[in-house]
This record gives C-alpha cells, structure tokens and sequence, in this order.
C-alpha cells in the first residue's frame, strides 16, 4: 500500500512545572502515536507551540526527556510560542506532528487534559 504525508494535530493542558508538562506531553504524544500507528520511519517532524505562562520547561525537551517509550532522537522537534490572542485559552502545549501514513488513513488528532476545548469536534467523549 502507498503511503502519504499528514498532519495530525493534538493539545493538552499543563501546570507551570516540569512534572505537569513532562506528564501532559508525553501522555498526548503517545497516545497521538499509538492512535495513529506511528512508527519511528514515518515521521517527518513534530512541532509544539506552547503559551505563554507555560514557561518552565520547553515541550520538545519533555518529551525527550519524560519517556522511554518511543525513541524520538532522530525526529526534529521544534517549538515556538503560541500566539497570544485575546481569549485563547491558558496554559496549554499544541502539537503538530508530520509523519507519512497509508494513504487511505484517516488520522486520529488527541486533546486531551483541558485540550478538548480547542477543538471539541476532534475531542473523544
């Protein structure tokens, strides 16, 4: 089967403190990973956005660092700060990860940990 490029979205909320966003991050990338099948060969990049009172830790680090699972050092990782809108919800880490799946996949984008509101048609009740 031919395979093709996605991206699959997730978000997860987190406390202002390396365990929160350790614990918050890695259970959303995991979970993103395994709902999706994902493989080490099949990633292209994940990139974070994280807002702005999330400022203790970086989420690419935590993921690095807050799991044995899933091997993630050969995966270009790269993080930015959330644009600050008027609104928007706080403390909250947005992934955006690129990986090539079959091509009739159909991805399973993760909220979770207060994420859901972001985008309640993709949360899981």
């Amino acid at each position: 089967m031919s395979q093709r490029l996605f991206a699959i979205r997730g978000a997860t909320g987190a406390e202002n403190n390396s365990e929160s966003i350790i614990k918050n991050v890695c259970e959303m990338c995991l979970k993103l990973f395994a709902e999706n099948k994902l493989v080490q060969k099949d990633f292209v990049s994940i990139q974070f956005t994280i807002t702005e009172d999330l400022n203790v830790m970086n989420p690419a680090m935590a993921l690095r660092k807050g799991q044995d699972e899933f091997d993630v050092s050969q995966i270009p990782l790269f993080c930015s700060q959330e644009a600050k809108v008027v609104g928007s919800p706080e403390k909250m880490v947005r992934v955006l990860v690129t990986a090539y799946m079959d091509e009739n996949a159909k991805p399973v984008h993760v909220y979770i940990n207060g994420g859901e509101k972001l985008r309640p048609d993709f949360a899981r009740k």
